[in-house]
């Protein structure tokens, strides 16, 4: 029972971490192309140039 005491507020700061990472990471535009680079790794040619 003593072991609730601990786990439960690290759970609780745990999961206000991940919150506040993946909300900082939506801020900074992180998510907002998520098609493009899939893209561009199919188009990628490897073939010198001239």
């Amino acid at each position: 029972m003593e072991a609730l005491y601990l786990l439960i507020p690290l759970s609780l700061v745990l999961v206000a971490l991940a919150l506040w990472v993946f909300f900082g990471a939506a801020d900074s535009g992180q998510f907002d192309d998520l098609e493009g680079p899939a893209l561009r790794l199919l188009r990628d040619d490897d073939r010198p140039a001239g």
